[in-house]
């Protein structure tokens, strides 16, 4: 039902584009080889930039990954998929649930889009959802830190990541079928998975798709002890024979098994006016919640939080998560040709999203239910002399429901619309690029005899735009600086939540007084590449004025506001202050030598980040510095890759935090390409974590009780005919 009219108008815009005649200005064409196989020789070119251009070019961190480097990092979560890219890591909410974190930047500040569309789920609500998003389908994923990112919303402060899959067709194969399959075995988990995906042209204009996937693991195998060393002497500690056990336990985490299954189609219309195409797709996700295990005895809450609330002795339950999503996604783009616009963009999705908590007992503790429509429309404009740029407009609505015995939040509606553009200006060796967003959200919450007894309305106004100029120095060589100025409405999460959240260990409560969240960034960059080398570096620092985060607080505050009852959990209250990040991400690689046929290549990443909130210390959940580098032996058909990634301790922590150690690990592959001439059908084996070390994420709040996986050996088949 259409309740509200912004929410009409987003369907009315949507239901116009639908009717689009499919006369839009189709891809630039694939690259066919001898034997069949094809590529995209815009490999390096970023899409999600709204003005397709190369990496290079972009004033702002952006990595692409892609091709083989993809097949080496795929795992079942995006999140630990990315993890190695600078400027990356994940929430590492067990093995099944990890979200990307950029920039020490999670949830509401991090936008997870499928092919320049919002993943449509809870994800952002907590981090024991799983994104609803399956990285065996993706044929690239990019992502963008930084400015360039708030072109996609204003929640997408710290970053935009978009994985890109071939659902609509972007082209016709020149086979009568094509086939491309992946097949992966990973060792930790016992992880069997498998993706397969068929193209057949029916016409010379119209392309059908088909593809599913499926996924199933164990437990997971960690190095170590299960327990961090903090946690280790709490529990051994203890007074209870039981507790002291839990101290000794190493291997397996339990509760981590999973099942995952898809299905999708899609089809669509690439004429030389353009394309208009659409995929409809369902996907099931069955998996365990890590455990919390027990470190003391349960006492009163009535102390001074000395520690993380993950420290106060509560044993989560093995809880399993069911998790259910079918969605619609319409993809089409004019030609216009015209003097000013050159074309006309539309991508459009709708998903109703639903998953259930099941407690042990096999009864139905909680369900979440999330209805969710996007669309977004842009026009791009033809290059006068070196300027260009794109404009549009973006609808989104999400409804959202909790039903059970943890709902921490009502039933609430968020609608959104956006206006935006981006303008460059190529004067040669000087490029210049302003960027601005106009933001209306509306948020309101249902009245809920358990949290709110009354329904609730805020509005916002958000204003954010970047100016940025980038100098080339040398040949090969550039110099950028962008300059942001950002707004962003507060959630429904931080305006309403009011309730024991298990996911978290914490009662959270919100503020629906909040003011908008405001922030100034710069970042500068510098980039070079010639013969045999390249390099990049991006240092940045924000500054936030009515920044929102959570900390502890004495529970007679949540106690308030639960009608005086006895609080399970911690109190964890939303709060706004003023709050600066800062911090760099780098990368290189250098061609050390040519041995054969085979180049031998090193290269490295380096990423750190500090976060302060004014009054309150460090920023909770911020990942050290991290050094990563490798050599390979790159060859045409046969290539081979060792690598070290040092993590450092994590000491600068909040009261409620406890320090992580640092880590080394030590990984290596080899890759075959049994088909000459075919790039894109491989044959890869890999050995992460060679040495089993205990390693941890600082950002991860199962950090002290959910351990990384310890040696995975992988088996991993990719097949394109």
């Amino acid at each position: 039902m259409l309740r509200s009219p912004s929410l009409r108008a987003g369907c009315a815009l949507t239901a116009l584009c639908l009717a689009w005649p499919a006369a839009a200005q189709t891809a630039a064409p694939a690259d066919t080889q001898a034997d069949g196989s094809y590529h995209d020789p815009r490999s390096d070119i970023v899409v999600t930039a709204l003005i397709p251009r190369s990496q290079g070019d972009i004033l702002s961190g952006t990595s692409i990954v892609t091709g083989e480097e993809l097949t080496r990092s795929l795992r079942p979560t995006i999140g630990e998929t990315l993890a190695r890219q600078p400027g990356v890591s994940a929430t590492s909410f067990g093995p099944n649930a990890s979200r990307p974190i950029l920039r020490g930047f999670q949830g509401e500040r991090v936008r997870i889009l499928t092919d320049g569309i919002g993943s449509f789920d809870v994800s952002n609500t907590s981090v024991d959802h799983a994104v609803a998003i399956n990285p065996l389908t993706a044929d690239r994923i990019e992502v963008l830190r930084g400015p360039s990112a708030l072109l996609y919303g204003s929640s997408a402060i710290g970053g935009v990541v978009n994985v890109i899959d071939s659902r609509i067709p972007r082209r016709v194969p020149d086979e009568a079928i094509h086939i491309d399959a992946i097949g992966t075995y990973g060792s930790a988990a016992n992880e069997r998975s498998g993706s397969g995906e068929i193209e057949v042209p029916l016409t010379e204009n119209f392309v059908v798709h088909v593809d599913g996937s499926y996924s199933k693991t164990d437990n997971l195998r960690t190095g170590g002890y299960i327990l961090s060393k903090a946690m280790r002497e709490i529990a051994a500690a203890s007074d209870e024979e039981e507790i002291q056990d839990n101290a000794r336990l190493k291997g397996k985490l339990a509760n981590t098994a999973a099942e995952v299954w898809e299905v999708a189609g899609g089809f669509a219309y690439i004429g030389d006016g353009g394309n208009l195409g659409m995929s409809i797709s369902h996907s099931e996700n069955t998996y365990g919640v890590p455990s919390r295990l027990e470190v003391e005895e349960e006492h009163d809450h009535d102390h001074d939080h000395d520690h993380d609330h993950e420290e106060e002795g509560h044993s989560h339950e093995n809880v399993t998560l069911a998790m259910k999503q079918t969605r619609a996604d319409l993809r089409g783009e004019v030609a216009v040709n015209g003097g000013f616009l050159d074309s006309i963009r539309l991508r459009a999705g709708w998903a109703d999203y639903q998953h259930q908590e099941i407690e042990p007992s096999g009864e139905v503790g909680t369900t979440f239910k999330n209805q969710s429509m996007e669309s977004r429309l842009e026009f791009v404009q033809a290059d006068r002399n070196g300027w260009q740029g794109a404009s549009g407009a973006q609808f989104f609505t999400r409804r959202f429901q909790a039903d059970g015995e943890e709902k921490f939040l009502p039933k609430n509606q968020t609608d959104q619309f956006g206006l935006f553009t981006l303008q460059s200006l190529d004067l040669g060796d000087t490029r210049l690029e302003a960027g601005a967003r106009y933001e209306h959200t509306k948020l309101q919450s249902d009245p809920d005899a358990d949290l709110f007894a009354e329904a609730s309305q805020r509005s916002f106004n958000a204003l954010s735009g970047s100016l940025g100029i980038s100098q080339a120095i040398t040949p090969g060589w550039r110099v950028g600086l962008n300059l942001s100025r950002s707004e962003r409405a507060p959630s429904a999460e931080e305006l309403f939540a009011r309730g024991n959240h298990a996911g978290t260990q914490a009662f959270e409560l919100g503020n629906p007084d909040f003011g908008k969240e405001k922030s100034w960034g710069v970042e500068g960059t510098l980039r070079g590449s010639g013969n045999g080398y390249s390099f990049s570096l991006a240092a940045y620092h924000n500054w936030f004025s009515g920044f929102i985060y959570e900390s502890v607080v004495d529970d007679s505050v949540c106690q308030a506001a639960n009608g005086g009852a006895e609080m399970e959990f911690p109190c964890y209250a939303y709060a706004q202050a003023d709050a600066r990040y800062y911090g760099f991400e780098a990368e290189a690689s250098v061609k050390l030598a040519q041995v054969g046929s085979y180049a031998i290549n090193i290269d490295g990443v380096a990423d750190y980040v500090r976060a302060t909130i004014k009054g309150n210390g460090p920023a909770p959940r911020i990942p050290p510095l991290r050094l990563l580098g490798g050599i390979e032996a790159q060859g045409a058909r046969l290539s081979a890759r060792a690598e070290l990634e040092h993590v450092f301790e994590q000491d600068r922590v909040t009261d409620f935090e406890t320090p992580t150690d640092g880590f080394t690990m030590v990984n290596a592959s080899i890759s075959f390409k049994p088909l000459a001439g075919n790039d894109r059908t491989t044959l890869m084996l890999s050995a992460n974590n060679i040495f089993d070390v205990e390693a941890r994420r600082h950002a991860s709040f199962l950090k002290d009780f959910a351990p990384l996986a310890g040696r995975d050996i992988r088996l991993t088949a990719r097949i394109s005919i």
